[in-house]
């Protein structure tokens, strides 16, 4: 099975191909003999009810310094590649939503991975509202009533924005903290959302869990362990690598959160997990792939590849039906 792959993604010049889980994809499909295309969100283009990129054949290598290679640009109708993998980085905003209402004009004839519908309706901080029991204690808000009440209530308390990543603008708020108020007058200027706050867990000291789903199922693990001072343990935070194990109630929590991920076309997705807690399912560019590849001797990207060859097979399928 031979597929054109269009990777929209930001630009393949700017990856660290030591842990960028876009680029294993890639060389991974690259390798099974499939067609790589790369394009940029930007260079969508919706004309005359066709969905078009304009896109560059692609060859991608480890080599440092020389991981890429692009051809021509070219107006590439995507309703005639048969797998578009959706991978740029958030911030999840209007851009980010655009761009899945886009590709559902493709989608499924032309395969998205995720479902973009289903990455529209999913954002990683609420979606896991919906998992009755998985949560930390959590409010999300911006009435200061409400948030004082929570932090009379749990004492220590995290506090970030609804639509972040990266670990960007988590904050521990201790409970003599003097720069609540200031911190959510920052909050309610920058952002237009409400605020989610959690109770603070001090589990995360040891680290949280990046655990990879492919089609429901667990594909792998890392912990991510935060460095010294820092409650924050997201590896673009600087959180380090480390081997691990899935206790049983991470694998209840996989079962449990499963069957909506498949339901919904959810193939790849990364959830994070602080001791007995789901906090995050990232389902727009989940990273993770090389360290657990490193630390655990596996290949998450020939799952993920299996993985989308059959939905890809299956559709052909029901359409040739």
């Amino acid at each position: 099975m031979s597929l054109a792959v269009a990777i929209q993604m930001d630009h393949v010049a700017s990856i660290n191909i030591d842990a960028d889980s876009t680029f294993m994809l890639a060389m991974e499909a690259q390798m099974r003999g499939h067609g790589l295309f790369h394009y940029e969100p930007d260079d969508l283009v919706f004309r005359e009810g066709r969905l078009y990129a304009k896109a560059q054949p692609m060859e991608v290598r480890r080599e440092k310094g020389n991981h890429h290679t692009l051809g021509a640009t070219e107006l590439l109708d995507l309703a005639t590649v048969d797998v578009v993998l959706m991978r740029q980085d958030p911030p999840f905003d209007m851009a980010y939503i655009t761009a899945t209402h886009l590709l559902e004009h493709i989608h499924p004839d032309t395969l998205v991975v995720n479902d973009p519908k289903e990455v529209r309706n999913a954002p990683e901080k609420l979606f896991v509202t919906h998992f009755e029991g998985l949560l930390p204690d959590t409010l999300i808000t911006c009435n200061r009533e409400e948030i004082d009440a929570f932090r009379d209530e749990h004492g220590h308390i995290i506090v970030k924005p609804l639509f972040g990543n990266g670990g960007a603008d988590v904050f521990h708020i201790t409970p003599d903290d003097e720069n609540l108020g200031a911190l959510i007058e920052m909050f309610t200027s920058k952002y237009r959302e409400p605020i989610i706050i959690q109770r603070y867990l001090p589990e995360v000291r040891q680290g949280d869990k990046r655990i990879i789903l492919v089609d429901g199922e667990p594909a792998g693990a890392v912990a991510r362990i935060p460095v010294k001072g820092d409650a924050r343990a997201n590896f673009h935070a600087g959180g380090g690598a480390q081997k691990t194990e899935l206790t049983s109630r991470e694998r209840d929590i996989c079962a449990q959160i499963a069957p909506a991920l498949v339901e919904r076309g959810l193939t790849f997705v990364g959830i994070d997990v602080i001791g007995d807690y789901l906090t995050e399912i990232n389902v727009t560019s989940p990273t993770g792939i090389q360290e657990i590849n490193r630390l655990d001797g596996v290949h998450v990207e020939k799952m993920l590849w299996d993985a989308i060859e059959r939905r890809h097979s299956e559709g052909h399928d029901r359409r040739a039906m």
